[in-house]
């Protein structure tokens, strides 16, 4: 049995993952997917204080308390910022790192670094009434559409779901100075299907930290690839357990 970790990006909650846990948990396998501090069951807690440090506590501290190993920690969007730093602190109990359409952070960067446009979206929010919201992207024409989904059933309940980011989760720096977490094999997942203007992937370099070859895979949606296909992520995902 392997262990799934499964981190949701900005804006979203755990329950973006509702249509790959079963699928996973039938091939017999432990998926833990909470929503980190501020989305979801625990929107009530979002507020200018709750950041990257925040949630990489919300992760590290799941995984300890459930004394997990040999965990597939697996990362969408920002949430590689996210992963990255709660493998660099517990290093030992993670068997593999998924970044899935995410973010691949060196140490010391944030999101802007990763994603400059995600500058943009800090100034919104300290130009906002509030200084520390930033709402979710608006929904765009297909093939755009929200986050990658057009089926207008599933932008309603992906609409559902969504809550604003908080702009210290874009601010604060990875930390990966713990030389443990280079051993860490990865694996990139990218999705390949329309996206909105400004996104710029980094390649992934053809060597990995631990000095393997890189290990990347395609599926042809657009961001929400949980949403809009969760047979072929799951599928993906099965193959590191």
């Amino acid at each position: 049995m392997t262990t799934f970790f499964l981190v949701h990006g900005a804006w979203h909650s755990g329950q973006s993952w509702e249509r790959v846990v079963p699928l996973l948990e039938a091939a017999g396998h432990r998926v833990l997917a909470p929503s980190l501090t501020g989305y979801g069951d625990k929107v009530d807690l979002a507020g200018p204080e709750v950041g990257l440090d925040m949630h990489v506590d919300d992760v590290v501290g799941l995984i300890t308390e459930e004394d997990l190993d040999d965990v597939v920690l697996v990362g969408h969007s920002y949430a590689g910022l996210v992963i990255s730093s709660a493998a660099n602190r517990i290093p030992e109990r993670v068997a593999h790192l998924v970044y899935l359409d995410a973010m691949v952070p060196e140490d010391g960067e944030s999101a802007v670094d990763v994603q400059p446009v995600t500058r943009r979206l800090i100034e919104l929010a300290e130009q906002s009434g509030s200084g520390w919201r930033v709402p979710p992207l608006p929904e765009q024409p297909a093939p755009v559409g929200l986050f990658g989904v057009t089926d207008p059933a599933d932008v309603a309940w992906l609409r559902s779901m969504l809550s604003d980011q908080p702009v210290r989760c874009l601010q604060q720096p990875v930390r990966l100075d713990n030389p443990a977490v280079n051993a860490i094999p990865r694996t990139h997942i990218h999705n390949v299907g329309a996206g909105p203007a400004g996104i710029i992937r980094r390649p992934v370099p053809p060597v990995q930290p631990n000095g393997d070859a890189a290990q990347v895979w395609e599926l042809p949606t657009g961001h929400d690839c949980m949403i809009t296909m969760p047979v072929e992520l799951s599928e993906l995902l099965l193959k590191l357990a």
